[in-house]
């Protein structure tokens, strides 16, 4: 099968998917790439113009190679060539279902969940349903209309889209004036509202390799300015993140069951990591992520070379995965 490294979309995580992309085709150099550009076509890339992007978090890369068509065609293209897509992709089509739904129906082999496991774990507020039935602690889910009132309650509330990552649309509720930014936010797309939990931020990665499916170490995130919001996860210089995480091994621990927990209650395949708030009294889950970054500064990564496990060797199993389970459906 030829690897391809399939990058872009539609969502307004595209950026990442860019600086994934990069570190992707390093660590693959044999791979074709195929980016999913802002026009909604899908186009072939070159390394060379690939890694020459500079600020891949804040520009779009430029349309350079031979068209190939819309996202089906490309799949269509994917299947007769008998290629295996490596997604560097993240939010959007890619990671709510939809993309992997198209493989599916295509008998195309591809890396990640798929696409029951996505849709599921890309609704923030079914997940947090479904992962507490396995005995994962989550914040509770403050309706819009009871957003006042819990504002009072609780002193801060945090909302976020329900169907979106990398930290996009995150909204801080400190007073009334906030009411009203949420309320605009939530017109616009569905939004899930929590109370403010207090605490370290921190994820945790599951891998499946060999057989086997174990939760890799910890990161502890030390962000700048107090918030992991998009510009303190990519683009601020003081934003700290540690691994294996330095909190009691108790606590690690803890976070890694219940990272098990989550991937497995989901369904994920491969890889995921979830997010977490390191509480006095233990980790609160927060989300789980079925495609999380994978450019040189995201956290999956560095809790794969925690683990010593290589960059090469995790992505070469991946794409092990994937023709496996292609190759099963389609008997």
């Amino acid at each position: 099968m030829r690897t391809t490294i399939l990058f872009g979309g539609m969502s307004r995580e595209r950026l990442v998917s860019v600086a994934s992309a990069k570190a992707l085709a390093k660590a693959l150099p044999d791979a074709d790439l195929w980016f999913w550009a802002p026009d909604d076509q899908v186009y072939v890339a070159s390394d060379t113009a690939l890694q020459a992007h500079e600020r891949p978090f804040e520009i779009d890369l430029p349309t350079e190679g031979a068209p190939i068509g819309g996202i089906e065609a490309a799949l269509d293209k994917a299947r007769a060539e008998d290629r295996v897509l490596v997604l560097g992709m993240h939010g959007g089509a890619a990671e709510n279902g939809d993309l992997a739904a198209l493989c599916e129906a295509r008998g195309v082999a591809f890396t990640g969940s798929d696409s029951k496991s996505s849709r599921l774990a890309f609704d923030k507020i079914a997940t947090k349903a479904a992962v507490a039935k396995a005995g994962v602690v989550a914040p509770s889910t403050v309706a819009l209309a009871d957003a006042e009132a819990a504002l009072a309650k609780y002193g801060k509330l945090v909302a976020k889209p329900v169907a979106d990552g990398s930290s996009y649309g995150l909204i801080f509720v400190n007073e009334a004036a906030d009411l009203e930014t949420l309320k605009a936010a939530a017109a616009r797309e569905a939004y899930v509202i929590e109370p403010f939990v207090a605490g370290a931020e921190a994820t945790c990665g599951v891998l499946e390799q060999d057989g086997q499916v174990f939760a890799l170490p910890p990161v502890e995130i030390r962000p700048a300015d107090g918030a992991f919001d998009y510009i303190g996860k990519y683009l601020a210089k003081t934003t700290e993140e540690i691994c294996p995480a330095t909190f009691a091994p108790e606590v690690n621990a803890a976070m890694q069951e219940a990272a098990l927990k989550a991937h497995k209650t989901v369904g994920a395949g491969g890889y995921s990591r979830s997010d977490f708030i390191v509480t006095p009294n233990g980790p609160i889950f927060l989300e789980i992520n079925t495609l999380p970054g994978m450019t040189a500064a995201s956290l999956y990564p560095k809790s794969l070379k925690a683990q010593g496990i290589t960059f090469r060797d995790f992505l070469d199993g991946q794409i092990a995965l994937a023709v496996a389970r292609a190759t099963a459906e389609g008997v």
